[in-house]
């Protein structure tokens, strides 16, 4: 399935890389698919925040939450790329930075199906925000590969730091990251963002 994956992202690469000459078509549609996620700290806190709680609750859901979050967010990013309105997208993306906070402060144990169905609707409002913020002159299939590759390296870091807290037993870190987390999103709510 790795391999698959890679396969993949190294395919839909393959358009930019072939117009990679000066004044040819768009030379940074993945690295601007790359970078997006990075761009903002709503993007960067709900997605390190999935990673977090699939670590606290292991089992299927250390791959299986941001899996659904990374599927959610094609399809909320095709609805943003072709101009589909979704309503309270800023509002929803920064309601779901302070429950994703909050689900890892308090490490809750939720059940896998509902924990999915949670992250995948913050999957759908972030990945509308990548698709309707993607560059005009970028093929939508490239920028897309590079946000779901950066999203899935926040993912991994979450679960990473997640494993790396409980191994050397400190998993109140992760829960103080979450309420971290929590916190800037209560602010965003209080920011009007």
């Amino acid at each position: 399935m790795k391999r698959l994956v890679i396969t993949l992202l190294a395919l839909a690469s393959l358009p930019d890389l072939a117009f990679a000459h000066t004044g040819i078509g768009s030379t940074s549609a993945f690295a601007a698919g790359v970078t997006h996620p990075f761009g903002g700290v709503d993007h960067l806190l709900a997605m390190v925040a999935v990673g977090l709680w699939g670590g606290l609750r292991g089992g299927k859901a250390l791959w299986l939450w941001p899996l659904s979050f990374v599927g959610a967010m094609v399809v909320g990013g095709a609805l943003g790329m072709e101009g589909v309105p979704l309503p309270f997208v800023e509002q929803g993306i920064v309601v779901s930075i302070l429950v994703l906070g909050l689900a890892v402060a308090l490490a809750i144990d939720a059940p896998i199906f509902v924990g999915a169905l949670v992250i995948a609707a913050a999957g759908v409002l972030h990945g509308h925000a990548h698709g309707a913020e993607a560059p005009l002159d970028a093929s939508g299939l490239t920028y897309a590969a590079g946000f779901v590759l950066a999203t899935a390296a926040l993912h991994a870091a979450g679960v990473g730091a997640t494993m790396l807290a409980v191994r050397f037993r400190k998993p109140v870190l992760i829960r103080m990251a979450g309420l971290g987390t929590a916190a800037a999103g209560l602010a965003l709510v209080f920011s009007g963002a």
